[in-house]
């Protein structure tokens, strides 16, 4: 007969085989709560040695002074400007929480059922699998981060979004051509957060002129929203005017990947499927230098999977426990109206309000399971369980 968990750690622990870890990626702001982990005593080693590494290959691969550590203790936070730093910044606090979880709390990554990441998240996703080492994982990106900063001046980002409608995508992907073909500038989906959100990224003022056509190619339901913030324009086809998916590439053949199938089930958001599994590992990655995000395909396959807790690592993330959260909200509210009444009059025209999802849900039942899916934000759980 096994023990009853009786600690915040055993509980946890007990949940791992049937949890899947999501890895955030590069955001805005992008230090989280990481000085009050710093404080932990029993957390500082980890974050120490995981802090002076992303240091290291700064300095090493960008001739920089780096120092990560000086940064968390005086709260200086990594943006734009320090996009190099940002991203080894992310990924290092990404590794030393699992290794805090790990060596304080006894609960291995290595146990749960399934991980991916966004954007970023992925390579660290990687790195903690061991399918490749975690200085080439990190490497790469930090070393060709200035070239991604530098296209980022004249980007604009745009959110294209439905409030009824499913958005086309492949219509889309058409229109992004058309408008890259009058040579004013690229435009590109970057991700595709749900069937009726996707982040496009435009340069030179292509997503005006995309703005101006869309209608002619997508439902009148669509709307644009400008982001007012600066982007790298990674995961788009931009990134090939620097070379950058071809200079990946060249990069990638130093590595080594491991074929050991230890671990959680690895997703690809960059092929929205677990392609690690079925492709080289170095195919797979160089697609995610410029494929599109899919990050709604990951949302859909956790839930297929039966997994009843997502445990969000790095700090501060933001992205996809906002997009499991609307999820559960819109399916929440979309059962409570198809039990008013049943097949009455009202309940009918009420799926007017979210055409997408009501479509969705005959062929995709797993998505009923949002809303008893539980998320676990781990940088809040280790400063609520940290030892004291």
């Amino acid at each position: 007969m096994s023990a009853i968990p009786t600690t915040p750690s055993d509980r946890l622990r007990q949940r791992i085989p049937r949890s899947a870890f999501a890895f955030r990626g590069y955001n805005i702001t992008n230090l989280g709560r990481t000085h009050e982990l710093w404080q932990v005593p029993a957390y500082r080693a980890a974050l120490e040695k995981w802090l002076a590494l992303g240091s290291t290959v700064c300095r090493e691969h960008l001739q920089i002074y780096a120092d990560l550590t000086e940064r968390v203790i005086e709260r200086r936070d990594l943006g734009l400007p320090e996009y190099p730093e940002a991203v080894a910044f992310i990924m290092s606090v990404e590794l030393a929480q699992l290794e805090m979880l790990e060596t304080v709390h006894d609960i291995r990554f290595h146990d749960a059922k399934l991980a991916f990441g966004y954007s970023l998240g992925e390579l660290t996703a990687v790195a903690a699998k061991r399918l490749v080492g975690a200085v080439d994982a990190m490497t790469i990106p930090v070393a060709l981060a200035w070239d991604c900063a530098s296209l980022a001046s004249d980007i604009e980002m745009g959110i294209l979004f439905s409030r009824s409608e499913m958005i086309p995508e492949d219509a889309v992907h058409r229109l992004c051509e058309r408008v890259t073909a009058e040579m004013r500038g690229v435009v590109g989906t970057s991700s595709i957060l749900s069937p009726n959100t996707l982040l496009v990224l435009g340069q030179h003022g292509a997503l005006g002129r995309f703005k101006q056509l869309m209608h002619e190619a997508l439902p009148k339901s669509v709307l644009l929203k400008r982001d007012p913030n600066i982007w790298p324009p990674l995961h788009t086809p931009i990134v090939r005017q620097r070379w950058i998916p071809d200079r990946a590439s060249v990069m990638m053949e130093r590595m080594l990947p491991a074929t050991t199938s230890e671990g959680p089930q690895l997703f690809s958001l960059a092929t929205g499927a677990p392609s690690y599994q079925t492709m080289p590992t170095r195919e797979v990655l160089r697609r995610w230098v410029d494929h599109p995000q899919r990050l709604w395909d990951a949302v859909t396959f956790t839930l297929r999977e039966d997994v009843d807790l997502v445990v969000h690592v790095g700090p501060g993330p933001n992205v996809i426990p906002a997009t499991f959260q609307r999820l559960s909200d819109n399916v929440s509210t979309q059962l409570a109206r198809l039990s008013l009444g049943k097949a009455g009059v009202r309940a009918v025209s009420n799926l007017v309000h979210r055409r997408w999802l009501a479509n969705l849900l005959p062929d995709r039942a797993a998505l009923l399971r949002a809303p008893g899916v539980e998320h676990v934000i781990l940088e809040d759980w280790l400063l609520e369980n940290a030892p004291r």
